[in-house]
C-alpha cells in the first residue's frame, strides 16, 4: 500500500510539558542533596520507559529508595504525572484531527509505564491517530532504529512515505537514517507548514513523487 503518513511524538509536541520543579521540591522536603532522587531512581525510570517494571513495582521502589510512606508515594507519583502529562497542544491537535482520512496518522513516543491509560483518558490520542506506539509497550526507545520501524509496521506504511515529528534533534536524525522524512518541532506554525508540504508532495516511488 502506498500512502502518505504523519507520525508524531507526544511530549513536547502534542503535549506542552515544561519542567515543574517537582523533583527539586521533593528533595527539599525530604532534606536530600540535589540530584538524589534521579540518582537513586535512574534505573527504575529507565526500566519504566521500556516496560520491564509495572506501576506497582515503581511505587514499591520509590517507597524503598526514598523512604516514603504510602500517602507520600501517591503524592510523589501524582507530581511526576503532572509534569509528564503537561497540557494539550490544542492548536496542533486540532490540525492533526483535521487530517484524518487524508493520510495515515500515528504516534511514536518514548513513554513510561502507565502512560497509555492516562493519556487516553485525558487526551484521547487513540481517537486522534490510528496507531499509538509506546516505548514501554514495545521495549524499545527512540532513537533506536527499531522504534521507527515498529511505528511504520503498525501503520503498514513505508518509511519513505512518513513524516516524523519530534522535539529532539537526535530522534529526528535517527528517523532520517531509517529512510523517513523528519521535522524538528519548534513551534506549531512551522510544523503545520511542514506537514502540509509533505502531504502536498504525495507518496514516493523509488525516490520520486507519484503523480495523480
Amino acid at each position: 500500500m502506498v500512502a502518505n503518513c504523519v507520525i508524531l511524538d507526544i511530549g513536547g509536541v502534542l503535549e506542552i510539558t515544561p519542567e515543574t520543579g517537582w523533583v527539586q521540591q521533593w528533595e527539599e522536603r525530604l532534606k536530600l542533596p540535589p540530584g538524589t532522587v534521579h540518582g537513586r531512581m535512574h534505573d527504575v525510570w529507565q526500566a519504566g520507559c521500556v516496560g520491564s517494571v509495572c506501576e506497582q513495582e515503581v511505587h514499591e521502589q520509590v517507597a524503598d529508595r526514598l523512604g516514603l510512606d504510602a500517602p507520600q508515594v501517591e503524592a510523589f507519583m501524582a507530581d511526576l504525572w503532572t509534569e509528564y502529562l503537561g497540557t494539550p497542544n490544542e492548536e496542533l491537535i486540532a490540525y492533526v484531527r483535521g487530517l484524518r482520512g487524508d493520510c495515515r496518522l500515528g504516534i511514536l513516543s518514548n513513554s513510561f509505564v502507565g502512560a497509555r491509560e492516562r493519556e487516553t483518558e485525558l487526551y484521547r490520542f487513540d481517537e486522534l491517530v490510528e496507531q499509538v506506539v509506546y516505548s514501554h509497550e514495545i521495549g524499545i526507545e527512540k532513537p533506536d532504529p527499531r522504534a521507527f520501524e515498529a511505528a511504520c509496521a503498525s501503520l503498514e506504511v513505508r518509511p519513505e512515505d512518513c513524516l516524523f515529528i519530534d522535539d529532539f534533534a537526535a530522534n529526528v536524525e535517527a528517523a532520517q537514517a531509517t529512510g523517513m522524512q523528519a521535522h524538528l518541532f519548534e513551534d506549531n506554525a512551522r510544523t503545520i507548514t511542514r506537514i502540509a508540504a509533505h502531504l502536498a508532495a504525495g507518496p514516493r516511488v523509488a525516490g520520486h513523487v507519484l503523480l495523480g
